[in-house]
């Protein structure tokens, strides 16, 4: 039982610990007659039983609805400022082959930034041509790969990268369309990790040398130059920075159409989303006309053509769609100067979300299970690996009660969490279930500790020591357990 707590909390109590904001929690969320969670349809119970925890639960229907809101938005903005607009799913967020096809179907291009995520979306029949490929330090293969297949634009991110491409396109018999990332200055604000537009950082190049290198890649007969490319941060709430940014490129972008056609200007995503009851994006669809007009104020003030825009959305689109469920396991009480800290640890941790100790990111979770008439209680989410900062959500208010062999559930979790999965402590990735209408299937496969010992070539090379020691000694061979018969196929 969580016991009460001296500890300041920087999120205030809520009058009621079980109730769902809809503001963070999935579309299709809420509670059956039993108190038990429900998302799409299908009871959070039924799901760890047939699934086990930790698990990935999203919700399809309200990722697809908000990929068509996001899509709408941008349309309709760029239709008044009259141009058109091409959106991206920004396949780093989150990437499967399910995932994929929903986007795909919602009228989205896919955006890739590694030979992986390039290979899945192709797997899962996305069309190449509306695919963009990013990343600073693209392998040879991977741009060789993306020209062979026909990605509709690499996104070239330092000077070198311009003769890379070139010579692949040129090598391939091909003219390969390229936009220029460039950092515009602007800092969104976010946490530093996130912020991808300052000069200090490893992304694009300076926008002071845009105009020399642009005129570098007009040079190269395997190229054609689309335009302009920023990604200014993540967890962005309006349109402001996105449009002092925008405002910055076409200053550029003006220079550039005086010494040839610019088709395009990608602005890139980076939208946010709320986490918790504190966070506070505004809508998609306000945002999306501010930069609009900002955009169509400096064309009209630098006399050119609106161009064609681009944004890359992934976070805003998956994120709010994605819950993990876990199972409580430790309830303890640990003193602490001022009072006394409640830690209700889970069967996951970092190993399924690494943003909280990335980024200090906040979560907000509830009990899945049921329901409780406990008053609500100060507690941190921690996980099960061999690290202090292994930590869900720093802080919560659950009810008092929370007791091991609960369901807990944490929302938002459908961005960068199994992304940024890992084995630590050897453990295994869990699976991902779609839910939608009642019904629910697996889209990508929990490991098993199979799985990690089939890695392993190590294995084999003991049991043949082993074997050998024995036959030496004349000793019996060793069995071998079922799980290292699996590593040694």
């Amino acid at each position: 039982m969580a016991s009460a707590s001296a500890v300041p909390s920087v999120r205030p109590a809520p009058a009621d610990p079980n109730t769902l904001n809809p503001a963070v929690w999935p579309e299709h969320a809420g509670r059956d007659a039993r108190g038990v969670l429900v998302v799409g349809g299908v009871p959070a119970d039924e799901l760890a039983a047939e699934f086990g925890t930790p698990l990935y639960v999203v919700d399809e229907a309200a990722a697809r609805s908000r990929a068509a809101r996001l899509r709408t938005a941008f349309e309709a903005a760029a239709a008044g400022i009259g141009t058109d607009v091409t959106v991206y799913y920004a396949g780093k967020s989150f990437l499967s082959g399910a995932v994929v096809r929903w986007m795909t179907e919602e009228g989205l291009g896919i955006d890739v930034c590694t030979g992986g995520e390039l290979a899945i979306a192709l797997a899962a029949g996305a069309d190449p041509a509306r695919m963009g490929f990013h990343g600073n330090n693209k392998s040879s293969a991977e741009i060789e790969r993306a020209v062979a297949v026909g990605v509709g634009a690499i996104i070239l991110d330092s000077e070198a990268e311009i003769d890379r491409v070139a010579d692949a396109a040129a090598r391939a018999g091909r003219v390969q369309r390229v936009r220029l990332r460039v950092n515009s200055g602007v800092h969104a604000s976010t946490h530093e990790f996130l912020a991808t537009a300052h000069e200090d950082q490893k992304f694009g190049v300076p926008l002071a040398r845009a105009v020399e290198l642009a005129t570098r890649i007009r040079g190269r007969d395997s190229l054609e130059f689309l335009g302009l490319h920023c990604h200014i941060g993540s967890q962005i709430f309006d349109a402001s920075g996105f449009g002092e940014s925008a405002a910055r490129l076409l200053g550029v972008h003006a220079e550039l159409v005086r010494l040839g056609p610019v088709p395009e200007l990608n602005l890139g995503g980076g939208f946010g989303i709320a986490y918790t009851e504190a966070d506070d994006p505004r809508p998609i669809e306000e945002i999306a006309l501010g930069i609009a007009d900002r955009v169509a104020a400096a064309c009209r003030d630098l006399d050119v053509a609106v161009p064609k825009l681009a944004f890359e959305p992934g976070r805003s689109i998956i994120g709010p769609a994605g819950v993990t469920l876990y199972t409580v396991g430790t309830v303890k009480p640990v003193p602490i100067e001022g009072g006394t800290r409640t830690y209700v640890s889970v069967d996951g941790g970092m190993s399924d979300n690494a943003r909280t100790a990335l980024y200090g990111a906040a979560y907000s979770a509830r009990l899945a299970s049921r329901t409780s008439d406990a008053p609500p209680a100060l507690v941190r989410v921690a996980g099960k690996h061999c690290e202090s900062g292994d930590i869900v959500v720093d802080q919560e208010h659950l009810p008092a009660d929370v007791a091991p062999g609960d369901l807990l559930a944490v929302a938002a979790t459908g961005a960068y969490c199994w992304s940024l999965a890992s084995n630590y402590n050897h453990v295994a990735r869990p699976a991902v279930v779609a839910v939608r209408d009642g019904r629910a299937r697996v889209i990508v496969r929990g490991e098993t500790e199979a799985d990690l010992l089939a890695r392993d070539l190590g294995l084999d090379a003991a049991q043949d020591a082993g074997h050998g020691a024995s036959v030496a000694a004349g000793a019996p061979a060793p069995t071998v357990s079922t799980a290292a018969e699996g590593a040694a196929e």
